[in-house]
């Protein structure tokens, strides 16, 4: 297995075009559940170039019927990058000082579930939730300050590397 760079860039300008609107290539789970999830693993493919097809615990998207609860759930999505020995992205949960465009930020609104994933576009200095800039669906939204949401807790996940064969 080889690292290679996880490219920020592609994340990023993946998130900007479809920020409000939905990539035809993907099933819009907006009436399951939210679209946050998918719309960030789109993202994070575009910048990492690889899926992990490992049944049940990879992160892949085929079609509706034939994904990895990775993909789409929140909490499988944090399982599957700080737990990745596979292809694909890696992650650490890390503070918000590390955090650079193309990270995950995971939101709990009730303090004890996460139940949202933006992906991170901008980021000030020092970081801050004030200066944190996110990408979503569900709540269609572009270069959304952090702090605007009414959060409990966040989750921060820094996107280290990708593994390739």
């Amino acid at each position: 297995m080889r690292r290679k760079e996880y490219d920020r860039a592609k994340a990023v300008s993946y998130a900007h075009q479809w920020a409000f609107g939905r990539n035809p290539r993907y099933y819009d789970f907006e009436k399951l559940g939210g679209d946050c999830t998918n719309f960030t693993s789109q993202a994070l493919y575009a910048g990492a170039g690889i899926m992990n097809f490992t049944p049940t615990f990879g992160w892949y998207y085929r079609s509706l019927n034939d994904r990895a609860p990775a993909w789409t759930g929140v909490e499988f999505l944090y399982r599957f990058l700080v737990n990745n020995r596979g292809v694909g992205p890696v992650a650490v949960e890390t503070d918000i000082s590390q955090m650079e465009p193309g990270d995950i930020v995971q939101i709990s609104f009730n303090g004890w579930a996460f139940q949202h994933s933006p992906i991170i576009v901008a980021v000030g200095d020092p970081p801050s939730p004030s200066n944190i800039l996110v990408a979503a669906h569900t709540y269609d939204s572009d270069n959304r300050p952090l702090d605007t949401y009414e959060y409990v807790r966040l989750r921060f996940l820094h996107i280290t590397h990708v593994n390739v064969w």
